[in-house]
């Protein structure tokens, strides 16, 4: 549960607080409120060093928030429970991130599966696979990498490249069968 709102301060006195930047008032709510999302992330799996990297992001980012007017309040406790939420969010996604799941590049992960646990068949498929891939446009590899290594969702591709979410769905799928092409060609 998260954090009870500052008792000296009306709610919105502490918004505009915010947004002027009060140390006092950030201060304040950092300490109030990083507890809750220690306590969650210790629950689910992380350490305290992950928990203050997430609070701090995710508190970087509601204060951001605030700053852009994209936080509306519900009520006094509002702006606790959303801090927790993001934290939360961040958390979970940290959790499904390829860095969590100790996932690496293609390229440098070659060499050392070859080496310990493929069969002679399976050392020219991959070894083509990653031929051909460098072959792909640099779109084509970004775009593949952050989806299947980095595990980035569609929407984060389609602002990082500046397209619709439809526009990156499709340019994944020309970019897959333009490798499944190559490989095909091959044979």
């Amino acid at each position: 549960m998260p954090a009870k709102s500052f008792p000296d301060h009306s709610f919105h006195q502490q918004l505009e607080a915010i947004k002027n930047n009060s140390q006092p008032i950030l201060q304040q709510l950092y300490s109030q409120n990083y507890k809750t999302t220690e306590q969650y992330v210790l629950q689910n799996n992380g350490s305290i060093e992950e928990a203050k990297d997430i609070f701090q992001e995710a508190f970087i980012a509601v204060w951001r928030n605030i700053q852009l007017g994209k936080f509306t309040a519900q009520n006094n406790h509002s702006l606790s429970a959303y801090l927790f939420q993001v934290s939360k969010n961040k958390w979970i996604s940290h959790l499904r991130s390829a860095s969590y799941k100790n996932t690496r590049p293609l390229e440098t992960e070659v060499e050392e599966v070859e080496e310990e646990m493929l069969a002679p068949e399976e050392h020219n498929y991959l070894n083509e696979l990653v031929e051909h891939f460098e072959k792909l446009g640099e779109n084509c590899r970004d775009l593949l990498r952050a989806f299947y290594y980095k595990k980035r969702s569609l929407r984060d591709i389609a602002e990082q490249f500046k397209w619709t979410e439809a526009t990156a769905r499709n340019n994944k799928y020309r970019c897959i069968e333009k490798l499944r092409n190559l490989l095909k060609d091959k044979k």
